[in-house]
């Protein structure tokens, strides 16, 4: 009985704790965010344009629907929008499968930064079965009055549970809101194949235990480094068990794909080719594709402006996946930047779980209508930047132009990070701490994981 009572007040902790973060950042939702017109901004390593007369404009008023306004815009403010909303917005849950080992039901206030590495890996995924291209056929169908009505739904939810507990209902019923569910036209065959992967990749990441990038199975690897659930996650810790997922992953589509983490801010060229080289589960010959995650600090207890242009040059590049960062306590997914301000999603607002194993299941939820932006200034210093490369000669370019890159915005005496020529084991470290075992979390990288999160970087 003492269990199941404690288990009782896990859950309604649980429910405040969503209901606080729906309040404290549905206003978030609702913000305007503000463009200028007079520079460009980009977007994973496109750019875009929004020339017209006057400075600024909220991205929100954009409508494809108002012929007005497309009239006055000569840039392309639609193709931005379309862009930004087909990627893939991973938050806060609630209402799902228990985590194993606990009582929770949803990763309310701790789990932003196992988020944002969920939706740096997506965009890995996306570019790999998609390409960089693709734009999802309904993402102008969603628009800024979705952030409100999930702001009325938050209220709805809110009004209902404050009645169950009046009326001693267990659960809550809430009224649902009508959707208006976008015509889908004919779509060609290529394009069906495209909506089947779209669909795949997210389920990839549902919040059950048998999804292979979902919460429950990264907290699962976590546990290896001595992480439980309703702990914080640092950074480099999130980019070692991102690894460790795709390692492990069973679906024959993900056999084609590899993840290396940088030692020490180095990234070893061979040691990367190894991985693209080595034999498919399936026997398969051939190349695998490489998502390179490289856990850098950018200054000491504050970000080092100098690395701006730094930045600014990785989400240039067509082949970054983000940035896994954010402000102190706050972890955002960076997929772009303006001026001197970066453009993220946020995955602090907390939605009700989807069952991704249905057919034809909702996917609104799973794309952000609205982008933000934030002063670099504000950025934490420790952070996790990530690179696809699709063959291992897309790896040599990208090292070679990240390297010309490190070395033309570095004003310190050493870059960010490095790559160089050969294995780690040529540079005698395999009696070092930092050195990298096949194995699952070995003992030395139990230790390593356990340094990042607490001495080495912020957590977020």
């Amino acid at each position: 009985m003492e269990a199941t009572g404690t288990d009782e007040v896990e859950k309604i902790k649980s429910k405040f704790m969503s209901a606080w973060h729906n309040m404290k950042y549905s206003w978030v939702l609702k913000t305007k965010t503000y463009f200028s017109r007079n520079s460009p901004v980009f977007l994973l390593g496109k750019c875009y344009h929004f020339k017209t007369e006057g400075e600024y404009r909220a991205l929100h008023s954009f409508q494809s629907s108002s012929a007005g306004v497309s009239t006055e815009i000569s840039g392309n403010v639609e193709e931005f929008r379309r862009d930004f909303i087909s990627r893939i917005w991973l938050t806060y849950r609630e209402e799902f499968p228990q985590i194993q080992g606990s009582a929770l039901t949803t990763d309310c206030g701790w789990g932003c930064t196992l988020r944002t590495g969920q939706m740096l890996l997506a965009q890995g995924l996306m570019l790999h079965f998609l390409g960089r291209a693709w734009v999802w056929p309904e993402a102008l169908d969603m628009d800024s009055s979705d952030s409100e009505s999930w702001t009325s739904s938050t209220v709805r939810k809110l009004t209902a549970s404050f009645e169950a507990s009046l009326t001693a209902e267990r659960d809550p019923k809430i009224l649902p809101r009508p959707r208006r569910g976008p015509a889908r036209r004919d779509w060609d065959v290529t394009e069906m194949r495209n909506e089947v992967y779209h669909r795949k990749i997210i389920s990839w990441f549902g919040d059950s235990p048998v999804a292979a990038f979902g919460l429950h199975q990264l907290i699962e690897y976590g546990k290896k480094s001595g992480k439980v659930a309703g702990d914080w996650y640092g950074p480099a810790v999130v980019a070692h068990i991102l690894r460790k997922a795709v390692e492990e992953a069973k679906d024959p589509e993900l056999q084609g794909v590899t993840v290396y983490v940088a030692q020490d801010c180095t990234v070893y060229s061979s040691d990367v080719i190894d991985r693209q080289c080595s034999v498919m589960d399936s026997g398969k010959g051939g190349t695998k594709a490489v998502i390179i995650l490289v856990p850098v600090r950018l200054g000491g207890e504050r970000t080092n402006t100098d690395y701006l242009e730094f930045v600014k040059g990785i989400l240039s590049l067509e082949y970054c996946v983000g940035i896994i960062g954010g402000k102190p306590k706050q972890s955002y997914y960076f997929a772009g930047f303006q001026d001197d301000s970066l453009i993220y999603m946020d995955p602090h607002y907390c939605q009700s779980f989807v069952d991704v194993s249905i057919k034809d299941f909702p996917l609104e939820s799973f794309h952000c209508p609205s982008p933000k932006k934030m002063s670099f200034k504000k950025m934490d210093p420790s952070c996790t930047i990530g690179f696809y490369c699709r063959t291992v000669q897309d790896f040599e370019k990208a090292a070679e132009e990240i390297t010309k890159m490190l070395n033309s915005s570095s004003k310190e005496k050493y870059p960010l990070f490095t790559f160089v020529k050969g294995h780690s084991r040529d540079y005698d470290f395999a009696s070092s701490p930092l050195h990298e075992e096949n194995d699952l979390f070995s003992e030395d990288e139990k230790k390593r994981l356990k340094r990042f999160s607490a001495e080495e970087f912020v957590l977020l």
